[in-house]
């Protein structure tokens, strides 16, 4: 495909229907590319300086993947990239390095194949994907949100519940081989159901410990009822609280999804100590594809930590036309997941993003010390009001609330 001159010219109209129907942006598999393929050096690391931030005063280091990465990658066209969060030397305290993997991943079957097909299908393209992870030492891998299935819950159709399965049940054994192969811990966001519990179903991240044995679980805290997101239809709001994870690696967490438009549910991951936190999604772009490079980034300057942003990749078609009371007309799929993912820093630094339409894998070398450096510096922590919001927030919760506003007395005055 012919690249644009970034200018909007009579192409540009031709590619950017292709942009629409492919994933990409005018031929370009991420905003990063299109930028550094069209803009000279010097502009492009000014560019690149005012998107991606600087770690440790300087542009963000990438790391060369073993060739045997590269190799499956090649072979299995996925997208590889690598990148190094540095943080300041201390006296008494040695870097804590830690590297961490995002895998992001199209569905590998169409959705009216059989169920027990398409599962297989997407464990056998994971394969070579966490094969690549361990060979390239990833210490703690995060898979995207529901990854075990197509992300059905626009449909409200309830054979898509036949993909639950129990906390250790397939999906969770799979993943388990891996972790024993190459001594990693695995987040696993699958479709729960809870055997001990009506066979209820929930949404659901297994941790899974690099010998691996479950260390425990989380469920979505925050469930969304927007556009075709109708994912209450299947489970509703999670009853875990916010857990951190302490692993052989460093303490993390995962906010899955829609709780990262909630800035409270981020900092509660914070205030129990995550070093790392996750957020495992399955997004479109027409609803959130400008949000998602900032609210991730918040929060990792917000609560400083890290954050592992992972969305899937392309358009998922199923049997039946669905509505969703907005007023558009029956459509078979959401609209393109649109991948991006990426990592973002404490320190306001973050990765370029992996591609809008392939599977991919993210890995970055990330120093867990660069968490309690930027507490120090900031003062996020001592500074905040914690009192007050605890009062704002529990006086918001009373039946007889009523909003702190002081109105003009003269608001209301009529002028002559």
């Amino acid at each position: 495909m012919e690249k644009t001159d970034g200018i909007g010219n009579e192409n540009g109209s031709t590619e950017e229907k292709q942009s629409f129907k492919d994933g990409s942006i005018c031929g370009y598999n991420s905003l990063h590319h299109l930028l550094s393929a069209n803009l000279k050096p010097q502009l492009y690391q000014e560019v690149s300086w005012l998107l991606l931030g600087l770690n440790c005063g300087k542009a963000l280091e990438t790391i060369v993947p073993p060739e045997s990465a590269k190799a499956l990658s090649s072979k299995h066209d996925f997208d590889l990239q690598a990148f190094k969060f540095s943080a300041d030397k201390e006296l008494l305290r040695e870097p804590r390095v830690v590297r961490v993997g995002l895998i992001q991943n199209c569905i590998a079957l169409p959705t009216t194949a059989p169920i027990s097909d398409q599962k297989k299908a997407i464990f056998e393209k994971l394969g070579p994907i966490i094969d690549a992870a361990g060979a390239s030492g990833v210490n703690i891998l995060c898979l995207q949100e529901a990854w075990m299935m197509p992300f059905a819950f626009c449909t409200r159709e309830k054979r898509w519940c036949e993909f639950a399965e129990p906390v250790n049940g397939e999906s969770t054994q799979f993943l388990q081989e891996f972790a024993l192969k190459y001594n990693i811990v695995i987040i696993s966001s699958i479709l729960e159901r809870d055997i001990n519990h009506g066979e209820t179903l929930w949404n659901t991240a297994v941790i899974i410990g690099n010998h691996g044995n479950i260390i425990g679980k989380h469920r979505k805290n925050h469930i969304p009822r927007v556009g075709d997101f109708n994912e209450s239809t299947y489970y509703m709001e999670g009853n875990t609280g916010h857990p951190v994870f302490e692993t052989a690696y460093g303490k993390i967490a995962v906010n899955i999804c829609y709780g990262r438009h909630h800035p409270l549910n981020w900092l509660a991951f914070g205030l129990n100590g995550a070093e790392i936190v996750f957020n495992p999604s399955a997004t479109v772009g027409e609803l959130s594809e400008p949000m998602w490079p900032i609210e991730a980034r918040n929060a990792a300057i917000a609560n400083s930590y890290f954050v592992g942003s992972i969305n899937r990749v392309g358009t998922e078609i199923f049997p039946n036309p669905f509505t969703s009371g907005d007023g558009k007309p029956p459509h078979p799929d959401f609209g393109h997941f649109y991948g991006s993912s990426h990592f973002s820093a404490p320190d306001a630094s973050c990765t370029p993003s992996l591609s809008r339409y392939k599977d991919g894998l993210m890995i970055s070398d990330m120093d867990l010390n660069l968490c309690r450096q930027l507490k120090d510096k900031w003062g996020f922590r001592m500074t905040a009001r914690y009192e007050l919001y605890a009062d704002t927030l529990a006086s918001y919760l009373k039946p007889d609330f009523e909003p702190q506003v002081i109105s003009d007395p003269l608001l209301h005055k009529k002028s002559f």
